[in-house]
């Protein structure tokens, strides 16, 4: 396993046997412990139960009793509190790939708040980590622990102790210094219950008529239980079904579904390759409603310093790493890998071909 950012070097005293000797240990070095049980944190599956019905009451409400502008409500706030996590939460906070001026800012943290998904510093530390200890047990939603745990699982038991003790050394000084990202840390109890609850419920009530009881459980459940499983379909899907191209020895993968599904969000090998790229993908704008949005914002300069991977530095990863399954160089790969075995060869044949000679001198 491996990690995608720079990796911590952890240090690790020495035995009673090794005085003297130092070990380093990588974070992918920590792995994922078979033997261990998660306790199941009981109030937060009656949660998501509670949740996910009203979710499914709502959906038969928009095919029964709801106005059409309620479902459509319904889909266009869907999209928007999305990009509030991709372009937000994610691409601007977790990554800082590019730079929003104040509108900008307040507005993803505005989106952010409405998707409902915790503050923006938990999101991030969160995001970081899983970053920094990829499908390890310090992963928040280590994907080695199973789909159902990297998709949901994970919010409904305990954190392994590990992601506690390295969610401690995050640096999240950044976000610390921020005014706006603290202040709705400090009120994001009562933040959420206006922009997440009230806002979205009452806007088809007051505009176009709609019923309290029709609005709760479309604008709010169903809302928002779709987009949680659009966010966490990068955890799972993105994580188990898809290519390589980048880097074959990540477990993240490159999903089509997911991009169309998450705005973008789903070329994750790429973007675990390249995780300060704005476009979190090597085509910007194709399959990238995210990107897109972005690139929209800097055009009336809202968001600006938009970092990108350059075509060189990506045909190089490809090159080393990829899996030989990338659209435009796959093929070179494994001429690559080919190369590089013959000289493997060649440099073994020659220490050999030393090693005999110095054998006869001595």
């Amino acid at each position: 396993m491996s990690t995608t950012m720079v990796q911590e070097v952890v240090h690790v005293g020495p035995k009673p046997e090794e005085k003297g000797v130092k070990k380093y240990l990588l974070p992918a070095d920590i792995g994922t412990d078979p033997n261990f049980k998660r306790k199941i944190v009981w109030k937060n599956v009656l949660g998501f139960i509670v949740l996910h019905s009203g979710a499914l009451y709502g959906s038969y409400l928009c095919f029964t009793d709801a106005k059409w502008l309620t479902v459509a409500f319904y889909w266009i706030l869907t999209f928007f509190t999305g990009v509030g996590i991709t372009g937000g939460a994610h691409r601007l906070f977790s990554h800082k790939t590019y730079k929003a001026k104040l509108p900008l800012k307040l507005l993803m943290l505005i989106l952010q708040t409405m998707a409902g998904q915790n503050c923006m510093y938990i999101w991030v530390r969160d995001h970081r980590l899983h970053h920094k200890f990829s499908d390890t047990d310090a992963d928040p939603h280590n994907a080695m622990r199973g789909f159902f745990f990297s998709h949901m699982g994970w919010l409904m038991s305990r954190k392994h102790p590990l992601v506690i003790q390295k969610g401690k050394t995050i640096d999240l000084s950044d976000l610390e210094a921020d005014e706006l990202v603290m202040f709705q840390k400090k009120y994001y109890k009562t933040l959420y219950f206006i922009f997440a609850l009230i806002i979205p419920v009452y806007i088809p009530v007051i505009l176009w008529g709609e019923t309290e009881w029709n609005s709760l459980f479309i604008s709010y459940f169903l809302r928002y239980v779709t987009l949680l499983h659009i966010t966490w379909t990068v955890n799972s899907i993105a994580h188990f079904y898809g290519t390589k191209p980048f880097d074959k020895n990540m477990v993240s993968v490159e999903s089509r579904l997911v991009a169309l599904w998450a705005g973008g969000e789903g070329w994750h090998n790429y973007h675990h390759a390249f995780p300060w790229d704005y476009k979190a993908s090597e085509f910007g704008a194709g399959l990238n409603a995210t990107g897109f949005f972005i690139d929209v914002m800097a055009h009336f300069g809202l968001a600006y310093d938009l970092k990108e991977a350059s075509p060189d530095m990506v045909k190089k990863r490809i090159l080393r790493t990829g899996d030989g399954t990338h659209k435009y160089f796959g093929h070179l790969v494994t001429k690559n890998n080919n190369n590089n075995n013959n000289n493997e060869k060649y440099y073994e044949e020659e220490s050999t071909n030393i090693e005999y000679e110095a054998s006869k001198i001595h």
